[in-house]
């Protein structure tokens, strides 16, 4: 898997690649594996998926990462924690299992939608909703995954505009 999302200059394309930090996340004894495939709407207003290789940005991904347990046991407090890569922004209500913990950092996790406290110019401490463009991670608590069960989370996120680069003076 890839650290980040590579971005293709021409034709203004995003070529996607797996989010690194996921491995980091794999439970011991699980075997997980993600997938990412591209959401589009047909003509008659059905979904559609192809392999999500690329995207241009405004497109839809979504991520689905399967958690199987290969041994004889079952094991318990599974948790299943999904990186929201850079480069993409997390599309709110469309994580399955519904309802999983969000976090911006990787390390705390709470329900949604996130909040922060906020010091307004006239000093008063305002709580607002962190918009969920902000979000880097989700994490769902699966309970237990019997013996040769799977258990799978997914998200959806769309690809996030391209900021243009700094081009050389030429000076």
């Amino acid at each position: 898997m890839h650290s980040s999302l590579k971005r293709a200059l021409a034709g203004a394309l995003v070529v996607l690649a797996l989010p690194a930090p996921f491995a980091a996340f794999a439970q011991s004894g699980l075997d997980v594996s993600l997938t990412a495939r591209r959401v589009a709407v047909d003509a008659k207003g059905r979904e559609t998926f192809a392999p999500a290789t690329e995207a241009k940005p405004g497109q839809v991904v979504e991520y689905r990462a399967a958690y199987r347990n290969p041994s004889t046991s079952s094991l318990r407090e599974v948790q299943a924690t999904l990186p929201i890569p850079q480069g993409t922004e997390y599309v709110a209500s469309t994580a399955r299992p519904a309802q999983p913990l969000a976090s911006l950092d990787g390390r705390t996790f709470a329900a949604m939608p996130l909040t922060r406290k906020v010091k307004l110019s006239n000093g008063q401490v305002v709580v607002k909703e962190v918009p969920v463009s902000e979000y880097r991670y989700l994490r769902w608590s699966l309970g237990a995954i019997a013996a040769g069960s799977t258990e799978t989370v997914t998200a959806r996120v769309r690809i996030a505009p391209l900021v243009a680069a700094a081009q050389p003076s030429g000076r």
